[in-house]
């Protein structure tokens, strides 16, 4: 389906019971929300699965110029805006995941937990997503893959099926916006924000991810009061893909531990400025 939030069209995947607890799914840079197809497969039982495309990728518009981290955020709130959803679960995938880091900060009344995936609080160096940018924009997509493969998937997964899958995504990705995904990544430090949450938090890392290490997701586990960590064994940056039914699991044991109704944090509190 195809909804209108904010100066998008966005195509928009739903499953599961619609009465059941909300899930929003957000995808990783270079990808779409189809790197989502196989844990949904295995949570859709339990949840009312919502999964984007965002901004510049999938079949959602390509915008021209730059964007920034929080203006994706807020594009996946007006996506849950016109769906009619009021506050829902977040789970995010490496740039989906600094998304959804952001979104808590923004809106948390319209988060009920944070599940942060293969992702950190910054992505260093900047300098490398400035010039993949530039790259992409001069030669296409063709000129980043090769490079960008093995940093997504270990070794003994780049024969497997899904591994040309996730080439396919890379490459099918419209250079622009890719271009300026890169270029929110390059500039975001979410440190001091991510920092500031107040809400059920889980951290989910493959043991041989190199984009984004366990010790990046350590440190955001430790930023977050009570924030939980689960590493993934034998899986690099895009565990959602390389190892589905361990991310799957982590999840369900997480929203299970929790209330699934809004929590205390997620009332917002008026402020008397007299």
């Amino acid at each position: 389906m195809f909804v209108r939030a904010g100066d998008l069209d966005m195509h928009i995947q739903l499953s599961g019971p619609r009465d059941a607890p909300p899930l929003l799914l957000l995808h990783s840079i270079g990808t779409n929300l189809h790197v989502w197809d196989a844990p949904a497969d295995l949570l859709q039982g339990g949840y009312r699965l919502i999964r984007l495309d965002q901004r510049g990728h999938g079949l959602t518009t390509v915008t021209q110029g730059p964007t920034t981290i929080a203006a994706l955020a807020h594009d996946a709130i007006a996506a849950l805006d016109a769906l009619g959803i009021d506050a829902a679960h977040v789970a995010g995938l490496s740039l989906g995941g600094m998304v959804a880091q952001a979104m808590a900060a923004i809106a948390p009344e319209r988060v009920l937990s944070l599940i942060a995936v293969d992702t950190a609080m910054v992505i260093p160096p900047p300098e490398l997503w400035h010039q993949r940018a530039a790259t992409i924009r001069a030669h296409g997509m063709g000129a980043i893959v090769e490079g960008v493969i093995p940093r997504w998937v270990t070794p003994a997964f780049l024969g497997d099926p899904a591994a040309a899958g996730l080439r396919q995504m890379l490459l099918r990705t419209d250079p622009e916006g890719y271009a300026a995904a890169a270029e929110a990544i390059a500039t975001a430090d979410l440190t001091a924000s991510t920092s500031s949450l107040r809400l059920p938090a889980l951290v989910i890392v493959g043991d041989q991810d190199v984009a984004t290490p366990p010790a990046a997701a350590e440190a955001m586990r430790d930023a977050i009061p009570g924030g939980r960590l689960e590493i993934i064994a034998g899986a690099s940056h895009i565990s959602t893909v390389e190892r589905p039914a361990d991310v799957a699991g982590a999840i369900a044991r997480f929203l299970g531990s929790i209330a699934s109704a809004a929590p205390s944090h997620a009332v917002p509190q008026s402020v008397d400025a007299s």
